[in-house]
């Protein structure tokens, strides 16, 4: 290993900038060590952020809107198909932006009078490779986006390391409105939420799923064992007439907590393995 690493190592370094931002990521899975730290450039000489990028708009000092105080433990949803999609609603959607007409005014769990936004999801409509979340965070809140906060950076990059772009895959959350204190959904919510996605699933078709932490693995594919005990194992759930494989792994949130070494590598391991069923020929 260390000798294939040093060959790539000097061959990446004869190369220009394209893949110095491979090159980063694996480092930041822990993968090969292939760069040495970067000296921190001095204060009056920090670059200053672009005020375009969303990254940076989250940092915006200016104060922002607060969520509606939680409804009652005992909360009602309407009653009406607007703020309550039935079963037919859902199933009689014929695209992703049709689907997302008809349940982002959902009211039909407390979580939605609590929210800012309705974190639908985003990618290639057509994914072969669909990512599934637990559910918004603050800033995914704020934006109507789904990981766009500090574990949203670090999956884009984690998406990177396996040579594919955000915008190749898809990416939504079993809950679609933020709870609380970014709590654990409930098994009541999750299963509100559960038929948007298994019709968000059906409409894109993808090749594979990843589930990202314990809350999707539980909810979409129904293993409660863990995340530490079922990550890296394959598994399958039916949605529609398909089987789709399900690759498990740690939530990018996690990582940022637990940032050693073998998580890390857990985490490439993953989705190389991800990668790699993707790119198997058709008739194997």
């Amino acid at each position: 290993m260390p000798e294939t690493g040093g060959k790539f190592r000097d061959t990446l370094e004869a190369m220009d900038h394209p893949l110095q931002a491979w090159r980063d990521t694996l480092e930041e899975l822990g993968v090969v060590g292939l760069v040495r730290e970067p000296a921190p450039p001095a204060a009056e000489h920090a670059p200053r952020p672009s005020p375009s990028l969303p990254s940076e708009r989250l940092q915006d000092p200016r104060p922002r809107p607060r969520p509606a105080t939680p409804p009652p433990a005992d909360y009602a949803p309407p009653s009406n198909p607007i703020s309550c999609p039935t079963v037919d609603i859902v199933a009689a959607a014929s695209s992703l932006q049709e689907l997302c007409q008809a349940t982002q005014a959902c009211l039909a769990c407390p979580l939605g009078p609590s929210r800012l936004k309705f974190v639908f999801g985003e990618g290639d409509a057509q994914a072969r490779l669909m990512f599934v979340g637990e559910g918004p965070g603050r800033d995914e809140d704020l934006l109507g986006r789904p990981f766009v906060g500090k574990a949203g950076e670090l999956l884009d990059r984690m998406i990177g390391a396996i040579g594919m772009k955000r915008e190749e895959i898809y990416i939504a959350n079993v809950v679609k409105c933020r709870p609380p204190d970014n709590r654990t959904p409930t098994p009541e919510e999750a299963r509100t939420c559960l038929t948007y996605l298994h019709r968000q699933i059906e409409l894109i078709g993808p090749a594979v799923l990843v589930t990202l932490g314990a809350t999707p693995l539980r909810e979409l594919v129904g293993i409660s064992e863990g995340i530490t005990k079922s990550r890296g194992q394959w598994r399958r759930v039916r949605i529609g007439n398909r089987e789709i494989p399900v690759m498990p792994t740690f939530h990018p949130a996690y990582v940022l907590r637990q940032y050693t070494q073998d998580v890390r590598r857990a985490v490439w391991e993953d989705l190389k393995a991800a990668k790699e069923w993707l790119d198997r020929p058709a008739d194997s």
